[in-house]
């Protein structure tokens, strides 16, 4: 009989430790210890021995002939450019998200694409946390009535395994990474050891007959993908999904890709009968906008290969009860106290006595510097109760000595932009000697932030 050894194993870092401890030593996480039963090390592998590649020997790299990847095109655009441009075959893609973010509506549609275009491939949808009728409903919602589309649930993973090789997929949907448990490890389903089995094993099996697989993490309370780090760094993509549980915008955004560009970006509305895609998420951002407002202005941000619009907005109000209050929406609060900072410093305006609110329209998180220059001028919009042109948009980073910075991709910016019929751009004046006359707008260079003041009223 197989020696049983008992291991208390961090859940955040995977550090191990034959007594329960409080604290983990490792990364310094609390209550993060959970009790798992073990077996020797030649039991604990014969899962690995069984599903191991052939054998390799070392080649020269002159003597590797690198093949074109064929990928394979879900019909869903904005999903198809977060991948790459469509999915590898044998490729392992995990998804995170927040709970009820629309994790599994999305890869239903997905999968539901597929099966209408490859009707001679299976596509099976494996679930863990829903009933079969469950999912039968959504995919009815959703328009999703195939005949090679298959729901299983299931969290064995040996039981996954052998339907797996009956029917022969070759779209495979694991949901979720955290339910599945294997009966060869004496752990809970969501564990270290779990975890890390379950994936080694579906990684070599679906790489070594073709099947595209797309996994569904948990989140934890940070953000980050439950379970041990080895996780991501197994699978091929690591996609999150984003947006505000409560609205209407979900951002789909690749932070790892072997076969691609990381940091791309799709944007999705989420509507009654499931996610649809928005194909000009510039317009989206900047609807229902009031004709003489002011505390508005525009910017231009680079997500991934794409470039978006966004419109902030600022009021600033006189404040009666002493400290001036700083409230910001889709931007970091410290930035705003920066920015106020040099309003103060540079144009001599008494703007820390206010009230300040900012917000980012759409839900649209900022964590870049180039929309210093959009900020400030919302600001001076609001506070002198000035509109600026909706024509105009403010690109440029702002030091704290109120120098105006250039940033990259300047010039795929300035050309999506007079591609959408905007009138002129400020920026810093190194980029504008750079690109001034390439292009059919306006561009205007200023050396410093207080130079804003005199051209947000033309």
């Amino acid at each position: 009989m197989a020696k049983k050894a008992t291991t208390f194993i961090c859940q955040s870092c995977s550090y191990q430790t034959s007594k329960w401890m409080g604290k983990c030593p490792e990364c310094g996480s609390w209550n993060t210890f959970t009790e798992e039963t073990s077996v020797a090390a030649k039991d604990l592998n014969r899962a690995h021995k069984r599903t191991a590649f052939g054998n390799e020997t070392p080649k020269l790299i002159n003597e590797i002939v690198i093949e074109k990847q064929f990928r394979v095109v879900t019909g869903m655009a904005e999903f198809d450019r977060v991948v790459g441009g469509g999915v590898v075959p044998g490729s392992l893609v995990l998804i995170g998200g927040e709970p009820g973010i629309g994790k599994s509506t999305l890869l239903t549609s997905v999968m539901g694409k597929l099966s209408q275009r490859y009707e001679e491939h299976v596509v099976l949808y494996v679930s863990g946390e829903e009933s079969v009728n469950q999912v039968a409903e959504r995919s009815k919602r959703l328009g999703v009535n195939s005949e090679n589309f298959y729901i299983y649930n299931e969290t064995n993973w040996q039981k996954i395994l052998d339907q797996i090789n009956k029917l022969r997929p070759r779209f495979l949907v694991i949901d979720s990474i955290q339910t599945t448990s294997s009966s060869e490890i004496e752990s809970a389903p969501g564990s270290v050891s779990q975890i890390r089995e379950v994936t080694y094993e579906l990684m070599n099996h679906v790489k070594a007959n073709g099947i595209t697989c797309f996994v569904i993490g948990h989140i934890t309370k940070e953000g980050s993908i439950a379970g041990p780090k080895i996780l991501e760094h197994m699978v091929d993509t690591v996609i999150y999904f984003e947006g505000d549980q409560y609205g209407h915008y979900r951002l789909l955004r690749a932070m790892k890709n072997r076969f691609g560009n990381t940091n791309e970006v799709g944007i999705f509305e989420m509507k009654e009968r499931g996610l649809d895609e928005v194909k000009n998420p510039s317009q989206y951002f900047l609807d229902d906008q009031l004709d003489g407002s002011f505390g508005r202005s525009l910017t231009c941000i680079i997500e991934g290969s794409r470039s978006l619009f966004v419109e902030i907005q600022a009021l600033v109000v006189e404040n009666k009860f002493g400290n001036g209050r700083r409230t910001t929406q889709g931007l970091d609060n410290n930035r705003l106290a920066m920015m106020v900072a040099v309003i103060e410093k540079y144009f001599g305006l008494p703007l820390g006595f206010n009230d300040i609110y900012l917000n980012v329209v759409g839900g649209m998180k900022l964590v870049t510097r180039e929309s210093d220059l959009s900020i400030i001028a919302s600001l001076l919009s609001s506070y002198r109760s000035r509109p600026i042109d909706p024509s105009t948009v403010f690109i440029g980073e702002v030091g704290l000595t109120g120098e105006v910075r250039s940033i990259p991709q300047m010039e795929v910016r300035i050309k999506e932009m007079a591609q959408l019929n905007y009138k002129r751009v400020i920026t810093s004046e190194k980029t504008a000697k750079e690109l001034r006359g390439k292009f059919k707008i306006e561009i205007i260079g200023i050396r410093q932030a207080r130079d804003l003041d005199r051209l947000i009223n033309q």
